[in-house]
């Protein structure tokens, strides 16, 4: 399913009428178990990470990431929701460690990267708090549907971090008039502000391609970078 959903979506006129009936008529009746469990199944099923870590907003996704940590002299990153790799086939990262909750996404990141002993990979519910000088959330909190996976996701992201923390995702608490369940657009920085009073924001780049209902060309996600006030080494 996930593959002939891509392939519909890449004919223009036909990828965008096949969304809106798509939205109207399937989705609100399709069976959905939780965040985890949609990209556990989304992963087994030959699905990828998505249009994000794909072509055009792959390569401006790296190039903010690869210039941050050449700029802040980072030697070790972590992501939670590392996904297919795809994206981080096009980082240079002195050592890296992705997290993700499917066995499949880390499956394939391990077969990509099987020949690079800078990078490691495990699952969440193996990741025992390993402090990096910079973490990573790249299009996943407006995928955190729930209230409590969310709020370990932040806590984790922050907690384990010595000197950076970025996050790539929409920032704001309407919901758009079509989306999956497997979407729920979060006012994140209202978290920080109120969790993560030891760091602050010191960067935020807007979208080089925003959001103009073309998933494929454009994101309503934007950069916020986090600098601690308190940095440590990792």
């Amino acid at each position: 399913m996930p593959n002939f959903k891509q392939k519909i979506k890449s004919i223009p006129l036909i990828g965008s009428l096949a969304k809106v009936i798509y939205f109207l008529f399937i989705e609100p009746f399709r069976n959905f178990s939780g965040s985890d469990d949609y990209w556990k199944k989304r992963y087994a099923q030959g699905g990828s990470s998505g249009d994000g870590s794909y072509r055009l907003l792959a390569d401006f996704k790296a190039d903010v990431l690869n210039t941050l940590v050449e700029e802040y002299k980072v030697n070790s990153v972590k992501e939670f929701g590392c996904g297919d790799g795809n994206q981080l086939s096009l980082l240079n990262f002195p050592v890296y460690q992705g997290v993700d909750v499917s066995p499949e996404a880390i499956a394939l990141c391990e077969q990509q990267f099987s020949n690079d002993p800078t990078k490691e990979f495990l699952l969440l519910k193996d990741y025992q708090g390993k402090q990096s000088d910079m973490n990573m959330s790249l299009d996943v909190i407006y995928h955190l549907v729930e209230d409590e996976i969310f709020e370990n996701h932040m806590k984790q992201l922050f907690d384990s971090a010595s000197k950076l923390v970025v996050i790539y995702s929409s920032n704001t608490a309407e919901q758009q008039k079509i989306q999956g369940k497997h979407i729920r657009h979060r006012k994140f920085t209202d978290w920080i502000e109120s969790h993560a009073r030891n760091w602050e924001l010191v960067r935020y780049i807007p979208n080089k391609y925003p959001y103009k209902g073309d998933d494929r060309s454009g994101s309503f996600a934007d950069f916020y970078i986090y600098a601690s006030l308190n940095p440590k080494q990792a």
